[in-house]
């Protein structure tokens, strides 16, 4: 048995061996599987009435401060209620008295040098008079000298009265400097006397501000001149145009931020030597005045945003910022396949862009986000419009949607 056992084994292996080449497996072919196609949302670019809206920043001044001066000297012996920071006068309100009695003592002395001065001049008038008869008695002939007839003592004699008119009319000018009234309604922006603080003349007793109006300095980019009406003023015909740009001022100090509005009065007449840039002048009327729609009253040195109103463009072709890549160029759909455009961009909030170059109305821009695709790519827009298959149509968009995977985390879109 046990050696017909290897004859055994070789006849069981030949045989397999038979049934294997005799039975061949068959390899099954399958379809290739169907391209992936990319789904893309597009919008038709339409040209319309586009009005920009330039964004700027600046800070709240005053359109008329000053410093109120004490034009005589001596101690504050009254002080207004609204002389304080922050408080509030009208035109020709009091707001310091000065100790007034030194002041009307010179005026009671200038009325006395005035009356004096007269009388002189009643004296030389008298004896001019008694001259002239002297003269006719005696029956004198010749002609007189001046001195004789008194006129030069009586011309010296007015002249005293003349001086002594002004030094009282002086004398009385200082008593009502004494009582230092606002030149304005305005403000008090700072304060640095009180009563019983003795002042000498020019020293400064507070830093006031006119409420009637503030301003804004407001820089604006070379590049958003040519959208906005600037206010130029010109040497020969004046203001340059009678409508005036409108501005919007966004107050954000507090819990929402409120907006005044404003106008554009002014243009700097140079350009900024440290940042180039122009600066144009926003005015807002009646800032302090009680407001009915309940906004907060500006303050005098905050930080505030603006929104400059531009000239309205015609036709003009705007487009998301999404839709940009790099800044400089879009997709667009073109029978079923994607085509790389370059543009230009004019001019660009953080929204939109204003298209210079580069588009054309009525073509299919796309929306979706692409990352790096090359141009001729099959992509089927949202609800029809697949790109036409044709000779391999199929193997260009296997590799660009690999190219795309590949690219999709590292690639990405920038916009300017």
């Amino acid at each position: 048995m046990r050696k017909l056992l290897p004859l055994l084994l070789l006849v069981l292996f030949f045989g397999a061996t038979q049934l294997i080449s005799h039975f061949k497996p068959v390899a099954t072919k399958r379809e290739a599987p169907p391209t992936p196609v990319i789904v893309v949302e597009t919008a038709r670019v339409v040209p319309r009435d586009y009005t920009p809206v330039i964004h700027s920043f600046g800070r709240v001044q005053p359109r008329t401060e000053g410093e109120l001066v004490a034009q005589v000297s001596g101690q504050i012996i009254a002080v207004s209620r609204n002389f304080r920071d922050g408080g509030f006068f009208e035109a020709g309100e009091t707001l310091l008295t000065i100790d007034p009695r030194d002041y009307k003592i010179q005026v009671d002395i200038a009325a006395a040098e005035l009356a004096n001065a007269q009388v002189n001049l009643q004296e030389q008038q008298a004896l001019a008079e008694q001259a002239r008869k002297d003269r006719a008695i005696l029956n004198q002939r010749g002609q007189a000298s001046d001195y004789a007839l008194r006129k030069p003592q009586m011309a010296a004699a007015r002249s005293q009265i003349d001086a002594a008119r002004a030094k009282l009319a002086q004398a009385r000018l200082a008593v009502e400097r004494t009582e230092i009234k606002a030149p304005y309604a305005g403000r008090i922006l700072s304060r640095g006397v009180d009563r019983g603080v003795v002042v000498s003349a020019n020293q400064a007793l507070a830093r006031i501000y006119a409420t009637d109006r503030v301003e804004v300095r407001l820089p604006l980019k070379n590049s958003e001149l040519g959208y906005v009406e600037l206010p130029e003023n010109y040497r020969n015909n004046g203001a340059g145009q009678s409508h005036l740009p409108a501005v919007g001022i966004i107050n954000n100090l507090g819990s929402a931020p409120e907006q005044w509005p404003a106008t554009l009065v002014r243009t700097a007449g140079a350009i900024d030597e440290q940042s180039q840039q122009l600066y144009v002048t926003a005015q807002i009327d009646n800032p302090y005045e009680e407001d009915r729609d309940g906004r907060r009253p500006l303050k005098i040195g905050q930080y505030v945003t603006a929104q400059i109103q531009g000239r309205t463009l015609t036709d003009a072709i705007v487009i998301p910022n999404s839709a940009i890549y790099q800044g400089s160029y879009v997709y667009l759909f073109d029978q079923g396949v994607l085509q790389r455009r370059e543009i230009t961009v004019a001019w660009q909030n953080s929204r939109e862009a204003l298209i210079g170059s580069g588009l054309k109305a009525d073509e299919q821009l796309v929306l979706t986000p692409l990352g790096q695709v090359s141009s001729g790519t099959p992509v089927k827009r949202m609800g029809g419009d697949v790109a036409e298959r044709g000779p391999g149509t199929a193997e260009r968009a296997s590799r660009s949607v690999e190219r795309q995977a590949e690219a999709a985390g590292t690639a990405g879109r920038t916009h300017p």
